[in-house]
């Protein structure tokens, strides 16, 4: 018996477009299950930026389509600090995990931020993700914090925290960038 070749295409698309509904709510669960109100729920993080943020020149939402179903994505967005994108809404589909697609993602966003100018990347994730620590670490983003003192992963020692300390943050400096 063979493996069966699925075709892997990236595609562009707008926030509200219907093949960007897998991703917004797959994060909504995974946003609600790992945190609940601690960031003030998956439906306000998931509004918290008009959609056009996250439209060209300024930003991108990606998607990678499977036999034209949507599977990974991400996006990124113009940060306040000049010259930097963010990344947000970093997801893939829980029925293809372990697969290299986030890493994927994450590699089309940075070269189509370079390609619009951006010199650096930022993006946060919170302390009941280690799995997305670990994608980041190893795609060789560059941690804003100690690694080596992890964060608090209960609700009631997070809601203790500083409000930016309840996250971890991290950076890339984009091809081009002497920094």
């Amino acid at each position: 018996m063979t493996a069966v070749e699925h075709t892997l295409e990236v595609v562009s698309v707008h926030p509200h477009d219907p093949l960007a509904a897998p991703l917004f709510a797959e994060l909504a669960v995974e946003y609600d299950t790992r945190y609940g109100d601690l960031f003030g729920g998956a439906a306000q993080e998931l509004t918290r930026y008009p959609a056009e943020e996250f439209l060209p020149p300024d930003g991108d939402l990606v998607l990678l389509l499977e036999d034209g179903v949507p599977v990974a994505g991400g996006a990124f967005r113009r940060h306040a600090d000049p010259g930097t994108a963010e990344v947000k809404r970093m997801w893939t589909a829980a029925t293809h995990r372990r697969r290299g697609l986030a890493r994927r993602t994450l590699a089309e966003l940075e070269r189509r931020a370079a390609d619009a100018g951006y010199r650096r990347m930022y993006l946060t994730t919170g302390p009941r993700q280690p799995e997305a620590v670990a994608l980041y670490l190893a795609a060789s983003w560059s941690p804003l914090f100690d690694p080596a003192a992890p964060r608090p992963t209960d609700a009631a020692a997070l809601r203790a925290l500083p409000p930016e300390q309840r996250h971890y943050a991290f950076e890339k400096h984009l091809l081009g960038d002497p920094s």
